[in-house]
């Protein structure tokens, strides 16, 4: 049976308490001092509060960098993970799906050109880097551009 850990009487030093009268060491004020907002009950401020000044956090903009709102943003797929293409075959969205090369998040696609393609296949993606689209012409492929989302 394990014995229990008991702390040896008297080893533990007990805390001051405030408010016990002169004879205590911390009789009147209790340590908080005079007046003022600190020496009342419940007078502390949030960590960021500054004063009432407007705090530094309200001063700076609420995102950072310069947002671009008219950018399509594109899911880059590099050829060279694209594995296993059929001779002939169609690669579409629904073979990248097979893959997983795609987004969770619907993206446009663009088929980037690090790696080689080695045989002659129809891409189909929103977009092509200039690479890409050499790289899968040079093999015979081609290269469709498809509009609007997946």
């Amino acid at each position: 049976m394990p014995i229990p850990l008991v702390q040896n009487p008297g080893s533990g030093k007990s805390r001051k308490r405030a408010g016990r009268g002169h004879s205590a060491g911390r009789g009147k004020t209790c340590g908080r001092g005079m007046k003022g907002q600190k020496s009342r009950s419940g007078g502390t401020k949030a960590a960021h509060f500054e004063g009432g000044r407007t705090p530094a956090y309200r001063h700076l903009p609420k995102l950072p960098g310069f947002k671009r709102t008219n950018q399509v943003r594109f899911y880059p797929v590099n050829l060279g993970s694209i594995k296993n293409i059929p001779e002939g075959g169609v690669v579409d969205f629904a073979f990248l799906a097979t893959q997983g090369l795609l987004p969770k998040k619907p993206l446009p696609v663009k088929i980037l050109g690090q790696g080689e393609v080695a045989v002659k296949a129809t891409f189909r993606a929103h977009a092509f880097s200039k690479t890409a689209r050499e790289k899968i012409e040079a093999a015979g492929g081609a290269c469709e551009e498809v509009g609007g989302g997946r």
